[in-house]
């Protein structure tokens, strides 16, 4: 059939036209089908063996499953994940695991009790530094410690510790642990595709082998570089900038809405809010809440989650031991200096507590938004006692604390304290000079230095105790006080160089409160240790800081009551639970 002119531009229009509306529609549905988040790092790892940071983190949660996780919104609520139910037995030193049937890795491998056997036998063998594995191999060998550093940790430890009863997982504890549930939902302890990871190179699980894997990096690991999880999303590929999952068609639960995920490495903030603005990025590190109130707060196309819960704790540490002469000054109390106790005197610690301004903290970094803290805990978990009065901005208080200050000499001779923050940390940095204007003007002889530095150099130098006076924080690993409390307040835990005290009747009280499962007990024991350490001025502490998210309007599922910062790092909530509209 032969066309004349005419007839033929009206069907070649009409084809385009046509065309161009499958194209649209394409894109759009690609559009839908695909999440981009932009975040200003890479990802280290994507080994859940060693994987304890947000970055990766993020990844290896949306990847692998672990046997329980938080319910909804909840910090205190467990539910079973890749376990179905948990019996607990022997006065909380047993723990056996129903675990669910069905289920597939992405390598097609069936997920039995043999790989969870495995994943946890692997996390206490190699228990590298860089993982989160201490706080496991506290609760099941009694040592935060790898074999290499604690020549106590047998084979025959690790095997008893955790095996397999059938298709039926037991963990036995030396002693009872409260947390130990909660430490099972921290993405580290996702499970692994044991045949797979032996397949490609990794331990091979016996005992002829375990000792050369102990202490061994898995940062880079073939694990960490051909992943197989149970999760909803499976590895496609990752560069130093981009990294991409798609949806997995064997999952066994609900199948994900979103078909691919993309992380795109964008240093700069700038560049980020304006992919974000566009449309071009789904959710982004958007920086503090003055970047997102004043860039993207009211712009077409974003919304807006606020007052989140705040899990993080920061605070002010003061050393009593400084172990650096080169922050000491003169080293004495003539006015040119500290002596290397300096903050061991309790009226010294009280002066600088009573001299930082909350309020002010508060309006000028946190635009309203917080409430002072009494305790180095979040409010948001169990063991915060409200009820408790934060310590007071009064610098009548302080001054009178300073003149009681070593017999008299502070108030008389005067001191140069030499200060630290994290350079780039504005709210850091704010409070540092909130703190020395108000300490300088009790007398003319008070000095305080103030110094940003590189955060790695500040990590170096507080660990092994040389920084003075310097900003610190947690974010938690599980969803218990202990986290936190024995964190901080310890001499055995994590922040004890960077404060040099040594408090035997908190460690008593954290002990007990370690080795019981009655909550009220733990709740009031929170509250003595929280009591004594107001007293004693341990900390100057900073004020709870409520989060905020900004994400485009057009995605589904983020929500007051799906958010969780314990589950999932940018979105409060797994990447299969979100869809696009």
């Amino acid at each position: 059939m032969k066309f004349g002119t005419q007839t033929r531009a009206l069907l070649l229009a009409t084809l385009s036209l046509t065309l161009a509306a499958c194209n649209n529609r394409n894109a759009n549905n690609g559009a839908k089908s695909t999440l981009v988040v932009q975040e200003s790092s890479d990802i280290p790892t994507l080994d859940p063996g060693t994987s304890y940071d947000t970055g990766s983190s993020q990844i290896v949660e949306n990847l692998y499953e672990t046997l329980v996780t938080y319910k909804g919104n909840s910090l205190r609520e467990l539910e079973p994940l890749l376990a179905t139910n948990w019996e607990v037995g022997n006065g909380g030193r047993e723990y056996r695991f129903t675990l669910r049937e069905g289920v597939k890795f992405h390598s097609g491998n069936p997920f039995k009790c043999a790989d969870a056997e495995y994943t946890f036998r692997r996390n206490l063998v190699t228990n590298t530094s860089e993982s989160g594995n201490w706080f496991l191999s506290e609760s099941l060998l009694g040592t935060s410690s790898n074999a290499n550093d604690d020549k106590s940790i047998t084979w025959d430890k690790i095997v008893n510790a955790v095996k397999c009863d059938g298709e039926t997982l037991v963990f036995t504890l030396p002693k009872a642990d409260p947390a130990f549930l909660s430490k099972l939902a921290y993405p580290g302890q996702s499970i692994v595709d044991s045949e797979h990871a032996k397949k490609i190179g990794e331990w091979d699980g016996t005992e002829a082998t375990w000792k050369a894997a102990v202490g061994k990096s898995l940062m880079d690991s073939p694990l960490s570089r051909d992943p197989s999880g149970t999760g909803a999303y499976r590895f496609v590929s990752k560069d130093a900038n981009t990294f991409r999952a798609e949806a997995f068609d064997g999952y066994w639960g609900k199948k994900p809405a979103i078909k691919n995920v993309i992380l795109q490495k964008v240093p700069e903030l700038a560049a980020r809010q304006q992919a974000f603005l566009r449309g071009d990025a789904d959710l982004i590190e958007a920086g503090t809440r003055v970047n997102i109130e004043e860039q993207l707060k009211g712009k077409p196309g974003v919304a807006i989650l606020d007052n989140l819960p705040d899990i993080s704790a920061f605070g002010i540490a003061m050393n009593e031991n400084i172990q650096a002469k080169d922050r000491l000054g003169s080293g004495k109390l003539d006015g040119q200096g500290i002596p290397a106790n300096f903050f061991s005197d309790p009226d010294v610690r009280r002066g600088f507590v009573a001299s930082f301004d909350v309020p002010t903290y508060i309006k000028q970094v946190q635009s309203g938004m917080g409430e002072p803290r009494n305790f180095l805990l979040p409010e948001t978990f169990p063991g915060y006692n409200k009820d408790l009065a934060a310590p007071q901005f009064d610098l009548d208080a302080a001054k009178a604390a300073f003149q009681r200050a070593w017999g008299g000499q502070v108030w008389q001779n005067g001191f140069t304290v030499n200060a630290t923050y994290r350079a780039g940390s504005v709210g850091a940095q704010t409070a540092m000079e909130i703190l020395k204007k108000n300490i300088e003007s009790l007398n003319p002889k008070f000095r305080v230095n103030i110094q940003p530095k590189q955060w790695s150099e500040i990590l170096d130098n507080a660990d092994k105790g040389r920084e003075s006076l310097v900003t610190t924080g947690w974010a938690p690993d599980y969803a218990d006080p202990d986290n936190f409390v024995y964190t901080f307040y310890s001499s055995q835990g994590f922040y004890h160089p960077r404060v040099g005290f040594t408090d035997s009747q908190i460690d008593t009280w954290i002990n007990e409160a370690r080795n019981t499962t009655d909550a009220q007990q733990r709740n009031q024991l929170y509250t003595q240790i929280a009591e004594r350490a107001k007293d004693q001025a341990y900390y100057i502490l900073m004020p709870s800081n409520p989060g905020i998210l900004a994400y485009r309007d057009n995605i589904q599922g983020i929500s007051e009551s799906t958010f969780n910062p314990m589950v999932a790092f940018r979105a409060g909530t797994l990447w299969k639970n979100l869809s696009k509209s």
